[in-house]
């Protein structure tokens, strides 16, 4: 597990001031999500250093100092250059805290937000109306960014996760849907973060749990509130589901977000559907398509998938089947069942259960 962001103990009162409490950088640099050479760096080249030192010149950073660097953090994370994120962060009006463990006791206070000037960002679009050939994007919409800033948006997104820092996250994701929209968003911002905090497991031996938990939910959370300023066009719904024993919610939320900018219907089970459930629902729903997801090979259920295929409804001599997507990396190889499609990625899937949308409307 990380190290607990605690402070020195309370010194006695006859201990020298500059060995009070505080923070030490590596502490520091585990919290911000940067390592302590960046820390050291921005000490020696813009003056963000710590206002005490110890006797042996062990840097010990204050609340005022962590509150410095936090907002740092933040601009640089929104593209600010660093000299002028450390003029503004130095300049930056902070609180004044007690160096006490209940104000430096954990993440909760590196999560806690400042005020930040941040570039006005870019209003969303309302729906124009079920009439619409295709669901109103984003402003913008999906279109390609620069690499860099891609990557940059995502190590912010990733160090902001790191540190906790709740409403950073947010911040950045809701950035992200409305300069990219939903398919670059999930592709260059999301899936690189979430990957990313896996390879810190693997590099540090710490398993950050808190951090994958976080950074899952509030990606859900920007999932939900796109999809719910979009109006869905008339017409039968697309069904999406998890095969009974997957557990993998955020890829169906990342398609269902897709589909709804797009205009599309469609109803969302979640995941771990139970089979009858599933093969009640395509009977009551009539679907066009069925999405099912499988993100492991033990989860990918082929006969079940053949018994939603052969699925039926209506009237005899007019019964109708739906189109079988299977999706995700339990499908991979000789496990797709026969007769199905398999989307390789996001806009693959989008587009696949457009066209069983669109035939079906004929």
């Amino acid at each position: 597990m990380p190290t607990p962001l605690t402070p020195v103990q309370a010194p006695a009162p006859d201990r020298p001031v500059s060995a009070q409490a505080g923070l030490t950088t590596g502490d520091l640099a585990r919290a911000l999500g940067v390592s302590p050479a960046t820390i050291r760096s921005w000490e020696r080249r813009y003056g963000i250093g710590p206002a005490q030192r110890t006797p042996g010149r062990h840097r010990r950073w204050s609340p005022r100092d962590v509150a410095v660097l936090e907002t740092m953090c933040r601009l640089t994370a929104r593209g600010v250059m660093p000299a002028e994120a450390a003029r503004l962060a130095a300049a930056e009006p902070q609180p004044e805290r007690l160096a006490g463990p209940e104000h430096l006791a954990g993440p909760e206070h590196l999560g806690a937000p400042h005020p930040v000037a941040a570039p006005e960002q870019p209003a969303r679009r309302e729906p124009s109306g079920p009439g619409a050939p295709a669901a109103v994007p984003r402003q913008g919409g999906d279109r390609a960014v620069p690499a860099a800033a891609a990557r940059r948006e995502c190590r912010g997104l990733a160090r902001a996760a790191t540190r906790l820092d709740a409403c950073e996250v947010a911040r950045i994701l809701d950035r992200g849907l409305d300069r990219l929209g939903l398919v670059a968003a999930w592709t260059q911002l999301m899936v690189p973060a979430l990957r990313a905090v896996g390879r810190a497991w693997v590099a540090e031996g710490e398993p950050y749990v808190e951090v994958e938990h976080l950074l899952s939910w509030h990606i859900s959370r920007a999932l939900h509130r796109s999809t719910a300023r979009c109006e869905p066009l008339p017409g039968p719904a697309l069904l999406l589901a998890g095969m009974p024993t997957d557990l993998h919610a955020l890829p169906l939320e990342a398609l269902a977000a897709g589909l709804a900018e797009r205009g599309l219907p469609y109803r969302m089970f979640g995941p771990a559907l139970p089979p009858e459930a599933l093969l009640a629902a395509v009977r009551r729903t009539g679907p066009p398509a069925v999405l099912l997801w499988s993100q492991l090979a033990r989860t990918a259920d082929r006969a079940l998938v053949q018994r939603v295929a052969r699925t039926s409804w209506g009237l005899h001599g007019a019964r109708g089947r739906p189109v079988v997507l299977v999706a995700g990396p339990g499908w991979g190889g000789p496990r797709r069942p026969p007769g199905t499609l398999r989307p390789r990625d996001l806009p693959s899937a989008l587009d696949q259960l457009g066209v069983a949308w669109k035939a079906r409307e004929r």
